[in-house]
């Protein structure tokens, strides 16, 4: 049982994310595109990529965490967790598929209705933690697509008393802002442009996804969804959508000028994740040289959050260079998507310390 092969699932909105774990350590983690709101067919196609990437899906054990059970696709949450797991056991007949439910802990196919409630978007928790088992004390700083989880640990254990998105919306242990699909008018109402302060235009006209590809942040193999207006993801392009921010034209502005307009969102962002650290780490009583785990495919601003925070720059641990075990023969480049896909990860091997 011990080396049973394990795959976590991380089925979100918008991406599905997995990983493949043989005997404790990690050997491949993907992420396709998910657009969950549109059909479950969706997922459907997602799941069918990877059973062909991962041949041994249909005898391997299966740990899933999720939070696409919010999209208006479903009527409401507590019918999201119950298609999605029921698509997650019909693909894999056969196969041991468990759901991680929280503090509840593990349950089958058969406790789905009964656990929903705690399986509903608990895939932060599974990161927290895995990351407090491995380290003790510290916090989580998980930086993603759409969203930015800050979940602190102590002694071993996620210290926090929030459970559900509500409730960590009310904490500032949930932030719902990434680096790729968040509207950029949702990060300031004012911007900073030629020495004055412009109201923000509140129209869907870009993305953060523009900002960072502009400050050359942004890994193009997490950019995966269409820009604001449909256009390419070139340069001229991305200008164009931020000009429109602020009712202007690419034009208008030298390419240095939209550099240093891109690199002011940056530091808006900066800001609003750093308050919301300090909010969370004073919440918790935990000091400013605590330990701090990055991940998700924001985790390049994570420093820049950490002085933010602090005033000052404090090093981190990578969740996907340091906790999760990589494997002898992994994929290439495994680490990153293990640090991109972290709470696939977490699942995947926190069921894996349970079999064992």
């Amino acid at each position: 049982m011990a080396e049973a092969t394990v795959i976590g699932w991380d089925i979100g909105g918008a991406h599905v994310k997995a990983c493949l774990l043989q005997q404790g350590r990690v050997i491949d983690v993907a992420q396709w595109a998910c657009p969950l709101w549109q059909g479950i067919e969706h997922l459907e196609r997602a799941l069918q990529s990877a059973g062909e990437r991962w041949p041994a899906a249909v005898q391997a054990r299966h740990a899933v965490t999720m939070t696409g059970e919010m999209v208006d696709l479903f009527e409401h949450r507590e019918e999201g967790v119950q298609r999605i797991a029921a698509l997650l056991c019909d693909a894999w007949p056969g196969a041991q598929v468990q759901f991680f439910a929280g503090d509840q802990g593990w349950c089958g196919s058969e406790r789905v209705a009964a656990e929903w409630e705690h399986i509903a978007s608990a895939n932060w928790l599974a990161t927290a933690m895995h990351a407090a088992r491995e380290l003790g004390d510290g916090v989580l700083v998980d930086i993603g697509s759409t969203t930015t989880d800050i979940i602190a640990f102590k002694h071993g254990q996620v210290v926090t008393q929030a459970r559900s998105d509500v409730q960590r919306l009310a904490t500032g242990e949930l932030v719902y802002q990434g680096v790729v699909r968040t509207p950029l008018c949702g990060l300031a109402r004012q911007i900073a442009w030629r020495g004055e302060q412009l109201n923000v235009m509140n129209e869907y006209f870009a993305t953060v996804a523009d900002v960072y590809r502009l400050t050359g942040e942004l890994n193009p193999a997490h950019d995966l969804y269409p820009s604001a207006d449909n256009a390419p993801k070139d340069l001229p392009a991305t200008r164009k959508r931020l000009a429109r921010m602020i009712g202007m034209d690419a034009r208008d502005a030298c390419d240095g000028e939209w550099l240093v307009f891109a690199q002011d969102w940056r530091a808006a962002q900066v800001a609003e994740l750093g308050g919301q650290l300090r909010r969370v780490m004073a919440m918790h009583a935990l000091s400013s040289d605590a330990v701090v785990v990055s991940a998700g495919c924001g985790d390049f601003l994570v420093p820049d959050v950490l002085a933010s925070a602090h005033g000052a720059a404090c090093a981190c641990r990578s969740y996907g260079a340091d906790l999760a075990r990589i494997g002898p023969g992994a994929a290439p480049g495994v680490a990153g998507w293990a640090q991109v896909c972290a709470p696939s990860v977490a699942v995947a091997m926190l069921l894996d310390m349970e079999l064992r």
